[in-house]
Parts: structure tokens; C-alpha cells; sequence
């Protein structure tokens, strides 16, 4: 079956506050809104007001029901403010004035390098390098470290579950230097086989390439590992069964070979703590607008004295110390691999939306997504409450009103509920391993239908009935042909959904696969 040719979309915004009351939480100004025509209270309800995007309708009436986060995020009120007020206020180039302006505009430029260092705890701002989007870190890395350290026999080693962007680059870097490409495959749980990376890994190996979390295979944590990261330690086979990857511990065997390790974090950095220094990682890339920032910026991060040895990546205005006719001499990093004039604005933005998702706490956002909740009640909640979850006070609110039933977060994880729902849709095949008592799904499934082709779901989902997900091969074309498939449907969820969305697409979902059938 040919896909179906989608039509442009049509939409009208809805009154997001139509029912809704709001209230501040007391660690910070941003306001979240609560529901008052429900008794059930979830990260997502309480979130969902502060993007407007979310209260609209398209093609024609249909609600908006944004299930393609793996994509790219939506952005909050604070961040599109905090861009409004840049150019309203402080719009100058950076480093290079002395006047008012450009002052500030290099004050909150350099403030989200320090908002991002923090967020990701690493050890001095100087370690991150802003870039357009992550693509183009992992290209500074493949071009200034990668063609200075890698020579003809180096190896190194990826997965076929890596994304275009960390592929490429490297075969480029691998056909100029005479490295050579090694490729871990996956398992019968469909994860990375870490039984086989160790097998992979030699005096021959000088970096390995992983993603920290796939964007086809979804995300997961074994329960025994910790919520804050996977302990060094020996790792059971269980463990690997999830599909969020123990970088601690394979960084740790790929530094006993004496290998440098790049970690594609920009499936993890939005949903769950990712900790630089307790990686161990050498280079750690992502991008903004996967984290609820602007597009058009990313950054990576690199070690101090890994960096203070690369060469530039561009040349150009900002990067150089001193310029003469026959030489330059290049400024220290990370202006060396930041050339002409950055994306300011998208700096600041990109700094607001840390500042929102630091509010909500990562460990809240993670334990949402993927970890069980649990229920309380209370009579009046009016004053303070404060709502106990796996033993870790996560929530304190100033509540504005009196609700009969108080339920944080949700009576089941969004990733388990979404998996759990769409598993149940006739001839359905979602890719990744499954959940159990010790694997944990992310809040992301790619699927396929039988004899329906995804980009034919995708289409009609969102003209009849308004639900945006993802068809194609998702920047993951050798995974996909492992799986013996072209295209894949991929369904991802963030912290602003909720429940009721899961169910809205799962009802859409089957109506199409019926409408689809009808023709068979």
C-alpha cells in the first residue's frame, strides 16, 4: 500500500484556562495550573497549561493530542518569554562590546553555559562547547579530536541502533584517517548486546560512539540499579534488558583499554538526571529543543584537558587569540570551537528552559515517565501538603483549592500505560524489549501494524483525529533494516501528557487500523 498524501493542517486555539485555577509552587515564581473538574492530579495536569500550544485545535476540530516528543519538545510560556525579552531588551552581540547592551547580552549568554554545566554537573562552564544542534557537536568531535587522534587500524565501536548523526560523521573521519567502523548488534530484547561489547573492545578501540537512550527502542531502568544512575558494579544479564543504556559501566571498560567514549544524550537528558562527572564520560552531546528550549542550539561536553588539545573546528571571528598574515593563534575553550557570532537568543531561551525543568526536578520528571506512583487521599487539601512518593518527599503545594482525592503523578507510570494500552491493538508490533518486575519502558514505543504502512497511521491519525505521532525510519535506517522493516510508527510521550492523552490515541489508533481494514 502507497502512503497517503497528508494535507496541509488548519488550527484554532483553545482557551487554556478555561477550566482551569492556578497556583505557585514555592521553589519557584513560574506558575502551574491545576484542574478543578478533576479529582486526579498528575505531573502532566499540572504542567500542561504553561504550553499554550497544547490548547488548540487542528484540521478543522479535532483536539491536539502531541505524542511525537522523541521529535522534538514543546516549549513553555517562560521560555518564550524569556526569548521575547532578549530581543525586546538585551538583542547585541556578545564578547565583542562595551556598551550596556551587548553586556548584558553577554551576561545571559554566558549564564546558560553555567545553567547547562549545572544541569548536567559539570565540574566548570569552560567544559561546554554551545553548537546548532547536536549533530554538529558530534561532528566537532569527529573533525577536531577524531581526525587528530585517529590514525590507519583505530577502531571504533558504535551500535546499529546509533542515530545518522552519530554514524556519519565517523565513517567520514574513518575514510580520512583509515580507522575502522565496528558495529554492536543487538540482542533478542532488542537492546545494544553488552555481552558482545566487551568482546568488541581492544588496545584497538580509541572511542566508542553509544546513545545513552534510543529513539527507536525507547528508554528504561532496571529497578535494582538505582533512580539516579547504574552503580558500578558487576551487571547482571537483566539489566541490559533495558533499553537506557549503564554508561558508567561502559565507559569504565572502554578507559581499561585505554578508549575515549562519546555518549548521544539527547533522549536522556530531557527525562531523567544525567550526571557528566558520574559518568566518567569524555564527550556528552544534546540538543535544546528535545528539553523543552528553542531550536537551533546544542551543546556538547567535553573534559577539560580533552578539549584544551583539540584543534578548531571553524575558523572565524571569536575563536582566534591573534590574527597575522601568515598564522593565527586560537582562543582557549570553548570560544575556540564557537566561530562568528552564536545563537544568542537561543542560549537564553534554552537557559529559561532549564531553569523550568530544574524547577520541576528531574528525579519528579523521570519518577512521572517511568517509575509506579503512589496514591493518596486527603479530605480538604487546602495549605501546605506535602506528597511522599518511594520514601523521597518529591512535592510540596501551596494549594489554591479544596480537592476530594489527591493523586501525584498518576496510578501508573506513562511508559508501562502506554505500552501496556497499545499492545493490546490487533496484529501490533512494538519494537524494544518489554517491560517486567525489572525493566522499565520509557514513555516511547515504534511500532508497525501488519499491512498497513506506518506513514498511512500517521496520516490519518492526525487528519481525523488530531493525534501527532512519527512514521519513518526516525534518523535509523541500519536498526530498521535489522528489523527487517522500511518504516516504523513511533508514539513519545513527556512530562506534559497525561493519561487521557495515551487513551485519546489508543481509541484513534484502533478506529484507524478498522478504517484501514475495511479495504482488505
Amino acid at each position: 500500500m502507497e502512503a497517503v498524501v497528508p494535507k496541509l493542517a488548519s488550527f484554532t486555539f483553545l482557551n487554556p484556562n478555561s477550566t482551569l485555577r492556578r497556583f505557585s509552587s514555592p521553589s519557584s515564581s513560574s506558575c502551574l495550573c491545576l484542574s478543578s473538574s478533576t479529582d486526579a492530579v498528575s505531573l502532566g495536569h499540572l504542567t500542561r497549561p504553561d504550553f499554550p500550544i497544547l490548547h488548540q485545535q487542528v484540521n478543522g476540530s479535532k483536539k491536539l493530542v502531541y505524542l511525537d516528543n522523541a521529535a522534538t519538545s514543546q516549549k513553555p510560556i517562560s521560555v518564550l518569554k524569556a526569548l521575547q525579552n532578549y530581543y525586546e531588551a538585551h538583542n547585541s552581540n556578545v564578547h565583542r562590546g562595551v556598551h550596556y547592551l551587548s553586556a548584558k547580552a553577554t551576561e545571559e549568554y554566558e549564564l546558560a553555559r553555567k545553567k547547562v554545566a549545572a544541569f548536567i554537573n559539570a565540574s566548570d562552564s569552560r567544559e561546554i562547547v554551545f553548537t546548532r544542534n547536536a549533530t554538529e557537536a558530534i561532528n566537532l568531535v569527529a573533525y577536531s579530536w577524531g581526525l587528530s587522534n585517529l590514525k590507519s587500524g583505530d577502531e571504533i565501536v558504535l551500535s546499529i541502533a546509533e542515530h545518522h548523526s552519530a554514524i556519519v560523521p565517523w565513517q567520514i573521519a574513518a575514510q580520512k584517517t583509515g580507522a575502522v567502523l565496528k558495529f554492536l548488534d543487538i540482542n533478542e530484547d532488542e537492546v545494544p548486546d553488552l555481552t558482545k561489547l566487551r568482546e568488541l573492545l581492544s588496545r584497538n578501540t580509541k572511542l566508542v560512539v553509544l546513545h545513552h537512550v534510543s529513539n527507536v527502542l525507547g528508554r528504561g531502568k532496571s529497578e535494582d540499579l538505582g533512580v539516579f544512575g547504574f552503580r558500578l558494579r558487576r551487571v547482571e544479564e537483566e539489566d541490559w534488558k533495558a533499553s537506557v543504556l549503564p554508561m558508567e559501566v561502559i565507559v569504565n571498560w572502554a578507559h581499561n583499554v585505554g578508549a575515549k567514549v562519546l555518549v548521544d544524550a539527547c533522549q536522556s537528558v530531557p527525562h531523567m538526571v544525567v550526571d557528566v562527572q558520574g559518568l566518567d564520560a569524555d564527550f556528552l552531546v544534546a540538543s535544546s529543543h528535545k528539553m523543552c528550549g528553542p531550536t537551533g542550539i546544542g551543546f556538547l561536553y567535553g573534559k577539560s584537558d580533552l578539549l584544551s588539545a583539540m584543534p578548531p573546528f571553524l575558523g572565524g571571528g571569536e575563536m582566534i587569540s591573534d590574527v597575522f598574515l601568515d598564522h593565527s593563534t586560537y582562543a582557549d575553550p570553548p570560544s575556540r570551537f564557537e566561530a562568528g557570532t552564536p545563537a544568542i537568543g537561543e542560549a537564553v531561551g534554552l537557559g529559561a528552559a532549564i531553569d523550568y525543568l530544574s524547577a520541576i526536578g528531574m528525579q519528579r520528571i523521570h519518577e512521572y515517565e517511568i517509575f509506579q506512583d503512589i496514591e493518596m487521599h486527603t479530605s480538604t487539601c487546602t495549605g501546605w501538603v506535602s506528597i511522599c512518593h518511594l520514601s523521597l518527599s518529591i512535592l510540596n503545594i501551596k494549594l489554591e483549592l479544596g480537592l476530594q482525592h489527591l493523586i501525584c503523578c498518576g496510578l501508573m507510570e506513562l511508559a508501562k500505560y502506554l505500552y501496556e494500552n497499545l499492545v493490546s491493538v490487533p496484529n501490533i508490533r512494538i519494537y524494544g524489549p518489554k517491560p517486567s518486575e525489572n525493566v522499565h519502558r520509557g514513555a516511547l514505543c515504534s511500532f508497525n501494524i501488519e499491512d498497513i504502512h506506518p506513514t498511512d497511521l500517521a496520516t490519518i491519525l492526525d487528519q481525523q483525529h488530531g493525534v501527532a505521532i512519527r512514521s519513518g525510519h526516525h534518523c535509523a535506517q541500519p536498526l530498521h533494516r535489522h528489523l527487517r522493516v522500511n518504516a516504523s510508527a513511533r508514539a513519545s510521550l513527556h512530562f506534559y501528557n497525561t493519561k487521557e492523552d495515551v487513551d485519546d490515541f489508543i481509541q484513534a489508533l484502533n478506529e484507524t487500523v478498522s478504517f484501514f481494514n475495511m479495504f482488505k
